[in-house]
């Protein structure tokens, strides 16, 4: 079931009395019945510029908020209007209008300042009403504004922090509505027609650069981008001739400029589907009650003196500005050195090298967000925290350096702790052991990588807690080397006795064996002697049989042959000699 609301007619919620703001106890209770989310819709512009006519059309009344036909400011401090969200069932749409700023008659800059971030504070729609084009004079004070703005936001809070997630900070920061009154200009740009939201875009475009004239130029500009994540530009004809505006709110739409018209029902519409429920930290959605709570707490903050006065402005937001920067600065450095830094490091100079780059790019990020840093004060109190983050790192390394250390030595020379309580080394020549096993631990221990700079004497403070049972292993080593060097000797002179005696008798034996060698040695050569004898004598008696065989058979050669000379004499004869008769023949 719908909530009713009762209010026929706008009611002051902060009263504006001789520059002291206090909030209407009657309005604050009205606040307190709505149970509902609200939506809030809060109208800040120079007096005396239609900012009260268009709260009325969102109301969807003709006549509600006062607008003057003089040029004397009608409204006095922050007014209120509660009435049905027109699109949002369940919604309480809370409008403000606000006092107009510049007021000639009263002359309060600072009173001026507070409603300003009043209005941005509690609203979750905030529209900037200006005249004719958006300036650099409208630019400033609305940066100006949104800097106290968030000021107030964080000392207000209960934890003093402020808002830190940036999905967060847009859910809380309102939306901009910035609204041009009596627009004359001609909306292009480069020679294109752009549209109104491209106007206000490329209005709050920041240049390429970064001398500082270029800086002052960017940074209102980057403040209000971030600050109004979401923008709306809407731009307004002239309503009517001049000499009707005195009497706007009795003028009915076809008495006004149509283009008028239309660009305000297109403002309505857009405020009415856009503008969200005004949203706390964490995403909490404000209801009644909870609007009244901050109308308070804001209020109070701003009597305490926690906003200062516009004389003040440039050095107040100098001053905020500054400390911002320096603070995205410090969180800068503190970044990259989190990200990039390693401890311990390997060496000093790698710590230093690290240090330099991370405080070069974070005075760079405090010389891009810094504002008037008078005499480089603020520039100073940064180098002094880098100093100070610089000194705290080293002290870290060193820490880090010496941890690192101390379990590397104790996880390399455990082992060989071990191994003395054992009594490994309680050995002669145990100390000559002990010193190389140190030696060979020590050099795996020079391999390690990342020990960082305290590695050396780290190294020499352990070497130094051990020396004590250096010295025992060594002392015991001697004891045990003198001890077993009599033994030795003891044992090397029986050894030698021993072996001396083996050596008389192998030298016997091996004179016996020479001598059996020789007589062996003897026979042998007398059996070969006749052995040869014999072979000769064979072979003599062989060859004088073959010469006696060779003679006979040379004699045998002689005796045929000379057998063969007679015979062939006797045939020779034969035939000489006539042969004889019968006679002869028969006797011979």
């Amino acid at each position: 079931m719908a909530q009713k609301i009762h209010m026929p007619e706008p009611l002051c919620l902060i009263e504006n009395t001789k520059g002291q703001l206090v909030a209407n106890p009657k309005a604050l209770k009205i606040l307190s019945a709505i149970t509902q989310p609200v939506v809030v819709v809060a109208i800040v512009g120079l007096y005396r510029t239609g900012k009260s006519y268009l709260m009325n059309k969102l109301a969807g009344k003709q006549k509600g908020f006062s607008v003057g036909s003089t040029v004397q400011s009608h409204t006095k401090g922050i007014w209120m209007w509660c009435v049905p969200h027109p699109e949002k069932p369940n919604h309480t749409l809370v409008l403000l209008d606000t006092e107009g700023l510049g007021d000639v008659e009263k002359g309060d800059k600072k009173n001026d300042t507070q409603i300003f971030a009043l209005a941005i504070l509690l609203s979750s729609t905030f529209v900037y009403n200006t005249m004719n084009k958006i300036d650099q004079q409208a630019i400033d004070l609305l940066h100006y504004v949104t800097e106290l703005s968030n000021l107030l936001r964080t000392v207000s809070s209960p934890d003093g922090g402020g808002v830190e997630d940036a999905a967060d900070s847009v859910s809380i920061c309102p939306d901009l509505v910035w609204t041009l009154r009596d627009f004359y200009l001609a909306l292009e740009a480069d020679g294109q027609l752009v549209t109104a939201d491209e106007y206000l875009e490329n209005s709050l475009r920041q240049k390429q650069g970064t001398d500082r004239s270029l800086q002052n130029f960017n940074l209102p500009r980057q403040c209000i981008q971030k600050f109004f994540p979401r923008k709306k530009c809407f731009i307004f004809d002239l309503p009517t001739h001049r000499k009707k505006l005195a009497h706007l709110e009795t003028l009915h739409n076809d008495e006004l400029d149509s283009d008028f018209v239309q660009q305000v029902a297109e403002f309505c519409s857009y405020v009415f589907k856009h503008s969200k429920t005004k949203t706390l930290s964490g995403g909490i959605k404000v209801n009644g009650p909870q609007l009244e709570s901050l109308v308070l707490t804001y209020v109070n903050a701003i009597s305490r003196g926690y906003l200062p006065c516009m004389e003040n402005s440039v050095l107040a937001l100098a001053q905020i500005k500054n400390s911002a920067a320096v603070q995205k600065a410090i969180a800068h450095y503190d970044q990259q050195m989190g990200r990039k830094l390693q401890l311990p490091t390997e060496t000093l100079q790698e710590l230093l090298d690290l240090h330099r780059a991370s405080e070069k790019e974070a005075i760079a990020v405090f010389m891009k967000n810094s504002f008037k840093d008078v005499n480089q004060s603020f520039q100073k109190k940064l180098r002094t925290q880098l100093e100070a983050k610089q000194d705290d790192f080293y002290q870290q390394n060193l820490e880090a350096s010496l941890d690192r250390c101390s379990a590397l030595l104790q996880d390399l020379f455990s082992p060989l702790e071990r191994a003395v309580k054992q009594g490994v080394y309680s050995q002669p020549g145990g100390y000559r052991l002990f010193i190389q096993k140190t030696e060979e631990l020590k050099a795996k221990y020079y391999r390690e990588p990342r020990k960082g700079i305290q590695a050396e004497e780290a190294l020499q403070k352990y070497l130094q807690s051990k020396e004590a049972v250096s010295n025992a292993i060594l002392q015991t080593d001697l004891a045990l080397t003198a001890r077993e060097m009599e033994m030795e000797e003891a044992r090397v002179k029986a050894e030698a006795a021993k072996a001396q005696a083996q050596m008389l008798e192998a030298i016997q034996r091996w004179n016996q064996q020479r001598m059996e060698e020789r007589e062996r040695l003897y026979q042998e050569q007398v059996r070969q002697m006749v052995m040869n004898r014999a072979y000769q004598l064979a072979q003599y008696q062989r060859a004088q049989e073959r010469r006696l065989q060779e003679e006979a058979e040379k004699l045998k050669q002689r005796h045929q042959a000379e057998s063969r000379r007679l015979q062939n004499e006797i045939q020779d004869l034969q035939r000489n000699v006539a042969p004889p008769d019968n006679d002869t023949c028969i006797l011979l």
